[in-house]
């Protein structure tokens, strides 16, 4: 199944000639920036481990279904991963039986930059004295924000963005129509599960058109325009914040290509674009900092256009 991985052709090798001679680390830590796929490179991994014929369970890996696999993520509004889940999913490992047709088990940590000091201790427990059979597989944006206990006991291998030209030719398999995988492709760059995201998910699409909407409204130095737009947002902390990364991805992709601006953000220049950045990240600090959102989103209109 690692060969579905897009691109990544020396962690494919590397891991796969793990697998074949036994040479797997019982840890493994996959680093990746969101959209990158870290997660979809875990659930290879973890298809190819326990189901090395491949097969249905081996796709149930993949379509997050196989019952040997153990999920822990983040939760509520905190988005950390609460020491009782853990415990949870020691006690699931330790006294549940194995299905006949894996050759083991295994727990994905989903961020593991989430872990707190409670979490991670409780963890570290299970990863030092692991049941036989057991594979730990963790995902984190970067390896500085997991905890250093945590991240001394896992072998790491960085997952990568593929190119624009792969990444659009994997959307366009994927059912995308030609020019849109080509702009999703370059606008977020090759971050593969980031541009499906924005295809597939109704919230992400949105967020993406306003955010290119609001690019056209700063190219004609429309203010009420823009601030009727982000209106809708005064009391969306979370849309809002999502609109934001959107609008950062849009004007990144003007700085580097101008003629994209030209076409597809109603005129926006890069001197422009840059001048939303600068805006955007004072919005962002002030919302993060749990300041007034009404008033953020007006300074905000009021700043881009």
């Amino acid at each position: 199944m690692l060969d579905r991985l897009a691109g990544n052709t020396a962690l494919k090798e590397e891991l796969g000639a793990a697998l074949r001679t036994g040479r797997l680390p019982h840890a493994v830590l996959l680093i990746g920036e969101t959209g990158c796929g870290t997660g979809f490179a875990a659930r290879c991994l973890a298809a190819d481990y326990l189901y090395p014929q491949g097969g249905p369970h081996a796709e149930a890996v993949l379509k997050k279904a196989d019952t040997e696999c153990l999920v822990l993520q983040g939760e509520g509004a905190s988005g950390q991963i609460p020491v009782k889940r853990v415990r949870e999913m020691r006690e699931a490992i330790q006294h549940s039986a194995l299905s006949t047709d894996a050759a083991g088990r295994v727990l994905f940590i989903y961020g593991a930059q989430n872990l707190n000091g409670s979490s991670a201790n409780a963890m570290l427990k299970i990863i030092e004295e692991p049941p036989e059979g057991v594979l730990f597989l963790l995902t984190a944006t970067s390896a500085a924000t997991v905890l250093p206990t945590i991240r001394s006991r896992c072998a790491a291998y960085t997952i990568v963005p593929v190119d624009a030209a792969e990444c659009a030719a994997l959307l366009r398999e994927r059912g995308l129509p030609a020019p849109l995988a080509d702009e999703l492709a370059f606008v977020y760059e090759g971050h593969i599960g980031t541009a499906l995201r924005a295809f597939q998910d109704a919230g992400a699409r949105a967020a993406l058109g306003q955010a290119k909407e609001l690019c056209g409204y700063a190219a004609q130095n429309d203010t009420y325009r823009a601030l009727v737009l982000l209106t809708k947002y005064e009391r969306d902390r979370e849309g809002f914040l999502a609109l934001l990364w959107q609008l950062d991805q849009v004007c990144s992709a003007v700085l580097r290509r101008p003629d994209y601006g030209a076409r597809q953000c109603g005129g926006l220049s890069p001197a422009a674009a840059a001048e939303i950045l600068r805006a955007d990240a004072e919005a962002r600090r002030a919302v993060t900092a749990n300041g007034n959102l009404r008033l953020a989103v007006a300074v905000l209109a009021a700043q881009i256009a």
